[in-house]
């Protein structure tokens, strides 16, 4: 007999047999769309996927829903792509005659001369650009509320060969190509992850429910979700780590430090325990608990921590780190003759 767990807002549940499930179908508890896992799985997926549940007895209203952006007309074009260096990186994408890429404003590094490069309101996508002038703002209106431009670039190749065209990461670390049909078409980064994408691929707004976490998750309320069917790249600071959490599995993650999540993740904010080691611990007073079932992607340099450092050594801020630095006069009396 099958033992099936299920994804329900975040959280896992089970295990339950096959026959469970699909009473939980007939009885309209449960819907096609859902996430179920089983051993020897390697990712959820929607109960839609699996045969044993299409029975025409549970299908309730007709054949089985498509599973997840399947029916929402994003249609990512395909792209190849090379990532090059090291801790500097940036990412080569290799474009087909008509194929293109989108990107950040500015995230642009170079191109060959058949790229065409196009500004458009929202993030680029299908989704963003069909429609009035209403539907275009919302695109552009999601953008501005996770902290990015109300603009996208797009770059298309016109020529009769292929084409390249190179983003470059804004800071040192690194680039993460995702896939999104390996992630059930969704993604959910931190705000200023998201470094380009094939086009087709919409950017959009996951807000946190819970308050806690909007208020002490160092993310706030708000982060990036990405969907579609498409490639993908965020980047992020320092050594990037991948974690594979199970079923229940949880993980304590300073809250700068956690880059993406797949959308079966459950992330919330938990108090480091005690007061004395909030305040003299120096890890604040809150950490990232995620907990499984999904996928996690975590940094060990965040970019507010390196701002944060270079802007304790800055001289204006410190005065006193520099004395004695550079001169045998020291900083003070060195400063005597600049005048």
């Amino acid at each position: 007999m099958n033992t099936w767990f299920i994804a329900v807002d975040g959280q896992t549940r089970g295990p339950y047999s096959t026959q469970e499930i699909r009473s939980m179908l007939a009885s309209n508890r449960l819907e096609m769309d859902s996430l179920v896992w089983k051993e020897g799985m390697t990712d959820w997926a929607t109960i839609s996927s699996f045969g044993e549940f299409a029975m025409p007895e549970y299908s309730r209203s007709g054949p089985a829903p498509p599973p997840p952006h399947a029916s929402s007309g994003m249609t990512a074009h395909e792209i190849d792509y090379e990532i090059m260096g090291h801790e500097m990186q940036f990412v080569e994408i290799e474009l087909d005659p008509g194929e293109s890429a989108v990107a950040e404003a500015g995230a642009m590094m170079y191109m060959t001369d058949d790229i065409v490069m196009e500004t458009v309101f929202g993030d680029g996508s299908d989704s963003s650009q069909s429609g009035g002038i209403f539907d275009k703002l919302i695109g552009a209106g999601k953008r501005l509320i996770t902290g990015e431009s109300l603009f996208c670039t797009v770059f298309t190749c016109r020529g009769t060969g292929k084409g390249k065209v190179a983003f470059a990461a804004p800071y040192p670390g690194k680039i993460i190509p995702l896939d999104l049909r390996e992630y059930n078409g969704e993604i959910i980064c931190q705000k200023d992850a998201f470094l380009c994408a094939a086009k087709g691929v919409s950017i959009g707004v996951a807000f946190q429910k819970r308050i806690g976490t909007g208020l002490f998750g160092g993310e706030g309320f708000i982060m990036q979700k990405l969907e579609g069917n498409g490639l993908t790249f965020i980047n992020a600071g320092g050594t990037i780590v991948e974690k594979d959490l199970g079923p229940g599995e949880c993980l304590k993650v300073d809250t700068g430090c956690l880059v993406a999540l797949t959308r079966t993740v459950s992330y919330n904010i938990k108090f480091v325990g005690n007061v004395k080691s909030a305040i003299f611990g120096g890890e604040g007073f809150f950490f990232a608990n995620v907990r499984g079932p999904g996928h996690v992607w975590l940094q060990s340099l965040p970019f507010s921590r390196l701002a944060g450092k270079m802007h304790e050594f800055a001289p204006q801020n410190s005065p006193a780190r520099t004395q004695g630095e550079g001169s045998v006069l020291g900083s003070g009396l060195g400063r005597l003759f600049e005048r």
